[in-house]
C-alpha cells in the first residue's frame, strides 16, 4: 500500500471520524476510502478552527485531524494553528511537504521549522516505513499532557512511496493519566482548610479531564465559590449557589469581589497566565495549582502547592483528603452562597436595564438577554468572537452544562466562530450550534457559511451588526473617521442566501427570540441558519 493509505488506516484506528481539509493533498481520497469523512471548507484557516472546535467539544477524546496542500497550504494555515496554541486546544495537524530531495532548498515554505514556536511539536516523516512510529509519536503528544497542536508534515515522496503491508503494525495510542505527589495533595489541602476565604478557579482543563463532577463536590464540601475562566466556561454550573461566574476580558462582580477577598486560590485546569483575557489577581495569595503543563508551574505567580497532574485525578484526591482531614472539624460556615447571591443581584439589577432594553437599534446586550432565554441551554452549544461580543458574551451567557460553550478571543484572529460551530455539530449533532460574531468577523470568514451548506453541517449565525469594524476603534479616531472604519456596509441575509442558507434580518428587539427559534427550525431541517441583528454601537463591558 501506499504511504498515504497508511496514515489514513492508522486515523481509522485511532477512532478519527472526519478529516477536515482543503485540496489538494492525497489524504483526502485515501481517507474517503477508508470511511472518513471529508470536510471541505472554503479556506484553510476555516478547517483548522472546525478541527479545533471538534476537539473542544469532544474534550480531547477525539482529536481533530486536518490536511492540507504542501507550500500554500500550510501558509495559510498558520492563523488556525496558532489560535489553538494561545488556547490550548490539541489538534493533529497533517501538511503536505516538498519531496525530501528538496528539503531545505527556498523560497518553499517548509512547515515544522515555520511552526515549531505555536506547536507543542513539529516533525517530518522521514521515510516511509517510519510512518507508523511518527503517527504514533504525533497521536502521543497530541492526547496527553499539555493541550496543543501537534504538526507532522507528510512530504509528496513518501505519501507515494510504497510500504509492504504485511510489516504494517499499528496500534491505538493508550491515554496515560498523572496523579499528584500524595504529600504535596496533604499539605496543600490542610493550607485550604486553614484559609479564611478560599476560592477555586476552574479552567478548560477541567472540561478536558471529565472533572466537572469532582470540581462540583468540592465546592459543596466546603461551601467554596468557583470562578470559571473564559475557555472554561461550563466547568462549573453558572446557576449554581456557589457559582461566580466567568472571567476574561469582561467579567462578573462576584468573580471580582472574590478574587479581591481570597486569601487562597486553587487554580485547577488553567494555566494562571497574565494577559488581557484573564482575571489577573492581587499580591498576597496562596496558589495551589493543578495543571497538566509544567511550564505553567510559577510562571506568573509563586505557586506554594504544585500539583502537575490531570484535574479529575487531582480533585479526587483532594476530596479524598479533605474528608479524611476534616473528621472532628466544624463544618464551614454556607454564608458563601448568600454572600455570591447578594452581590449577583445588584450586579444584574445594574445590567438589566441594557439587557432588556427596548431601544433601537438594538441593544447587543439585548439580543444576548433574548437568545439565552430562546434556546434550551442544556441542548445549545455557543461561541463567540473575539471583541466585543465576546465581551458581552461571557459575563452574562449563563452556561449550565459542561460542553455548551465555546470561550476563546484572546490575541487571536476574527472569523474563528464559524469555523468553530462546524467542528462543534460535527462533534455533537444532537446539539443546537450558535456562533455570535460582528459584522467585521463575518468579513473574515463569511464564505464558509457555504461550507456549512454543502457539507450538510446546520448551525446559526447571529450576526450583531452596527455598521463598525471594532467597537475598540473609538480608540483609533484617525483610523475610524479618516479611513471610514466606522462606514462598513453589506446586507448579510442576502450574502447567506446566495450561499444556501436560511436568512433573516431583525430590527426589532422582541423578535430577536422568535427568529433565533425560526433558525433552529431550519437547522432541525438540515438548513444552516443567519440572523442579521441591527443593533448599535454599545461600548459598556463588565468590568470592575
Amino acid at each position: 500500500m501506499k504511504g498515504v493509505d497508511a496514515i489514513a488506516k492508522i486515523l481509522k484506528l485511532e477512532g478519527v471520524e472526519y478529516l477536515f481539509c482543503f485540496p489538494a493533498n492525497t489524504l483526502i481520497e485515501a481517507c474517503a476510502k477508508v470511511g472518513i469523512r471529508p470536510i471541505i471548507g472554503r479556506t484553510e484557516r476555516a478547517i483548522v478552527n472546525a478541527a479545533d472546535g471538534y476537539t473542544r467539544i469532544s474534550n480531547r477524546r477525539r482529536i481533530g485531524v486536518c490536511a492540507v496542500q504542501h507550500g500554500p497550504g500550510s501558509e495559510n494555515s498558520f492563523a488556525g494553528i496558532a489560535q489553538a496554541f494561545a488556547d490550548s486546544s490539541p489538534i493533529l495537524f497533517l501538511p503536505g511537504g516538498y519531496e525530501h530531495g528538496r528539503a531545505g532548498v527556498g523560497p518553499h515554505f517548509e512547515a515544522p521549522s515555520s511552526y515549531q514556536h505555536i506547536t507543542k511539536w513539529a516533525s517530518r516523516i522521514p521515510l516511509p516505513e517510519r510512518i507508523p512510529d511518527m503517527m504514533r509519536w504525533a497521536f502521543s503528544q497530541a492526547k496527553m499532557g499539555r493541550p496543543a497542536p501537534v504538526l507532522l508534515e507528510v512530504p509528496t515522496d513518501i505519501a507515494n512511496a510504497e510500504i509492504d503491508e504485511s510489516t504494517f503494525n499499528y496500534k491505538p495510542v493508550k491515554v496515560v493519566r498523572l496523579a499528584p505527589d500524595a504529600g504535596t495533595v496533604k499539605e496543600a489541602v490542610w493550607a485550604l482548610l486553614a484559609a479564611e476565604c478560599p476560592l477555586i478557579c476552574a479552567g478548560q482543563g477541567v472540561l478536558y479531564a471529565e472533572a466537572t463532577e469532582e470540581l462540583r463536590e468540592l465546592a459543596e464540601l466546603l461551601h467554596l465559590p468557583v470562578v470559571v475562566t473564559m475557555p472554561g466556561k461550563g466547568a462549573f454550573p453558572e446557576n449554581h449557589p456557589l457559582s461566580c461566574g466567568a472571567a476574561g476580558r469582561s467579567f462578573s462582580a462576584m468573580a471580582d469581589h472574590f478574587r479581591n477577598k481570597a486569601d487562597l486560590v486553587l487554580a485547577v485546569g488553567c494555566s494562571l497566565t497574565r494577559n488581557p483575557y484573564a482575571m489577573p489577581y492581587p499580591p498576597g495569595k496562596v496558589f495551589i495549582h493543578v495543571t497538566v503543563n509544567e511550564a505553567d508551574i510559577n510562571k506568573e505567580y509563586y505557586t506554594e502547592y504544585p500539583m502537575i497532574a490531570d484535574a479529575k485525578l487531582a480533585l479526587q484526591q483532594i476530596i479524598e483528603e479533605v474528608k479524611r482531614q476534616s473528621k472532628g472539624r466544624p463544618a464551614r460556615s454556607n454564608g458563601v452562597a448568600k454572600e455570591i447571591k447578594e452581590i449577583k443581584e445588584t450586579w444584574m439589577a445594574k445590567w438589566l436595564p441594557a439587557l432588556t432594553s427596548d431601544e433601537k437599534p438594538i441593544n447587543p446586550y439585548r439580543v444576548i438577554w433574548e437568545m439565552m432565554h430562546a434556546v434550551d441551554r442544556t441542548k445549545t452549544i455557543v461561541t463567540h468572537e473575539a471583541g466585543y461580543p465576546r465581551d458581552q458574551m461571557v459575563p452574562f451567557w449563563e452556561t449550565l452544562t459542561p460542553n455548551t460553550y465555546i470561550g476563546w478571543g484572546k490575541t487571536t484572529q476574527l472569523g474563528s466562530s464559524l469555523g468553530f460551530s462546524l467542528g462543534a455539530k460535527l462533534a455533537a449533532p444532537d446539539k443546537t450550534v450558535i456562533a455570535v460574531q460582528g459584522d467585521a468577523a463575518i468579513g473574515m470568514s463569511g464564505m464558509d457559511i457555504e461550507t456549512a451548506s454543502r457539507e450538510r453541517i446546520p448551525i446559526t449565525i447571529v450576526v450583531l451588526n452596527n455598521g463598525v469594524m471594532t467597537g475598540y476603534i473609538r480608540y483609533l479616531p484617525v483610523a475610524s473617521e479618516k479611513y471610514g472604519a466606522r462606514l462598513l456596509t453589506g446586507d448579510y441575509t442576502k450574502l447567506a442566501e446566495s450561499l444556501g442558507a436560511y436568512a433573516e434580518r431583525v430590527v426589532e428587539p422582541n423578535e430577536v427570540g422568535p427568529a433565533v427559534q425560526r433558525a433552529i427550525k431550519q437547522n432541525e431541517a438540515g438548513r444552516p441558519a443567519l440572523i442579521e441583528c441591527m443593533v448599535s454601537e454599545y461600548p459598556h463591558v463588565s468590568t470592575f
